[in-house]
């Protein structure tokens, strides 16, 4: 068995979930979230718990397994608690603005680069810190942003200039050496 999908996922209180053939969808004070699951994984609700179960040991379905159920449960957290992502903006003269509910960053290109937020995300920029910060209901959306923003302006390795993740380490390489008279 999977070790990750013979867990059940426990459904804390103000969720409520459906589960409709393959498609579940899950409601709680942050909003709704709807996905539609494969055919051959089957997913039940069982004391209060989401129970997913798999029909052989085959390798397909012990991958869609743990799948499901790593799905299953960010959505109960996403429309519970939600997902964030930072994103920390490094360089003389980088920065990351608001412009109501866009986002401008300053990258060293010649014109500010804007940003309009997808449904269900929110953008907030700490001009002080430089960092952005991405929260949204669905992980999935929301890490996809975040690597779309970091697109802008990958962190290069010589000085670590750019968009990275919070925490996240550049290895820095060595410049040029200096030439010998």
């Amino acid at each position: 068995m999977s070790r990750i999908g013979k867990l059940p996922v426990a459904v804390p209180s103000g969720v409520q979930i459906k589960i409709d053939g393959h498609t579940v969808s899950v409601k709680g004070k942050r909003g709704e979230l709807v996905r539609e699951f494969h055919s051959d994984i089957e997913i039940k609700m069982e004391d209060g718990k989401v129970v997913v179960t798999r029909p052989s040991d085959s390798p397909s379905h012990r991958a869609l397994h743990g799948t499901t159920r790593a799905l299953l449960a960010n959505m109960v957290k996403g429309v519970s608690e939600g997902f964030t992502r930072v994103l920390q903006v490094e360089g003389v003269g980088y920065r990351a603005t608001m412009e109501g509910a866009n986002l401008v960053f300053y990258l060293g290109y010649s014109h500010p680069v804007k940003v309009e937020p997808p449904v269900g995300i929110k953008f907030a920029a700490d001009e002080k810190a430089k960092t952005v910060t991405i929260e949204g209901n669905d992980r999935e959306q929301v890490g996809q942003i975040a690597a779309n923003l970091r697109k802008l302006r990958p962190p290069e390795p010589y000085k670590g200039k750019g968009v990275m993740y919070q925490g996240e380490r550049i290895r820095h390489k060595a410049g040029k050496a200096g030439k010998v008279a």
